[in-house]
């Protein structure tokens, strides 16, 4: 998908609420936003160098609230609006007043502070545009451009912030670690997509296993979806076992950004489980269990 233009001049107005306590106060919105709406990538900044983890606040802060957009939606056209919104605080930089928004005046600092490109964030926000709608996702090459664009781009957002706005490499894993971790995440919302008419398994497998959009929507269980979902698992594995064997390329300074794929073993292992019903098992972690994996890998990689 290509980007669509806004119309706008960047500028170089600075808000004085961009700096000092008022800067602060955008990040502690967005850590409470973040602890509230996605708690893994949360733990998994408080185990980043304390100078980074109100930039990755906000950076993840923005992530969910581009992601939820459809929670808050009944029809396309509210979440339309709201993406163009989005497009234009990061195309116009500083000629947008992004308002009293901590999240956005967050972001623009991010911008700024340590020189991001806006293209990965407004690539994002139109991969996004998937999410407004019921269409099926196609195919597996579709499924893991969605994942990039949305989880592995974030995920190399975060690396530029923790080396501090230069180049730390590793572009490839990102790539790896983003897919896996959100093929995971999107199997972890399979029954609220599902009661929503939404499927994000991709089309040519459920056509491979013998199943229809039909029966997802009606909620009927098979040992074709199943088949479909273990595949699903399998390709999740299959990149986390290239950043796994791989990890050891990574700088250590970047490594924070790759804590949150701590969990997935964890969320497909319980998908694994005999009592697993695919339209009615939650797939969650005890906070304890949380901070036990996440503060786990966090010791090893300082070693």
């Amino acid at each position: 998908m290509t980007a669509r233009p806004t119309g706008c001049e960047k500028g170089s107005v600075t808000d004085p609420r961009d700096a000092g306590a008022g800067l602060d106060t955008a990040f502690a919105a967005c850590a409470a936003a973040l602890r509230a709406g996605d708690p893994d990538r949360y733990v998994a900044c408080l185990f980043a160098p304390a100078a980074a983890r109100g930039p990755l606040f906000a950076l993840y802060a923005f992530s969910l609230e581009i992601a939820s957009i459809r929670d808050r939606i009944s029809e396309p056209m509210p979440g339309e609006i709201r993406h163009q919104w989005w497009r234009e605080v990061l195309s116009c930089g500083a000629a947008r007043d992004p308002g009293d928004h901590p999240v956005a005046r967050a972001l623009r600092h991010l911008l700024r502070r340590y020189r991001l490109p806006p293209e990965p964030f407004l690539a994002l926000i139109e991969a996004r545009g998937f999410d407004l709608y019921d269409d099926p996702m196609p195919t597996w090459l579709d499924l893991e451009g969605y994942c990039g664009e949305t989880s592995s781009a974030l995920i190399r957002l975060a690396t530029l912030i923790l080396a501090g706005g230069e180049e730390p490499g590793s572009a490839d894993l990102c790539g790896h670690a983003g897919v896996a971790y959100a093929i995971t995440g999107l199997l972890r919302a399979f029954p609220i997509h599902a009661r929503r008419g939404q499927c994000y398994v991709p089309h040519e497998a459920l056509i491979a296993c013998g199943v229809s959009l039909e029966e997802i929507h009606a909620g009927r269980d098979s040992e074709g979806l199943r088949a479909a979902l273990a595949a699903m698992r399998g390709r999740a594995r299959d990149h986390l076992a290239e950043l796994r064997r791989r990890e050891h390329e990574l700088a250590p300074a970047v490594r924070p950004a790759f804590l949150p794929l701590s969990l997935v073993e964890p969320y497909l292992a319980r998908m694994e489980a005999p009592d697993y019903r695919p339209f009615e098992t939650s797939i969650a972690i005890s906070p304890l269990a949380r901070l036990f994996h996440i503060g786990r890998n966090a010791i090893r990689a300082r070693r």
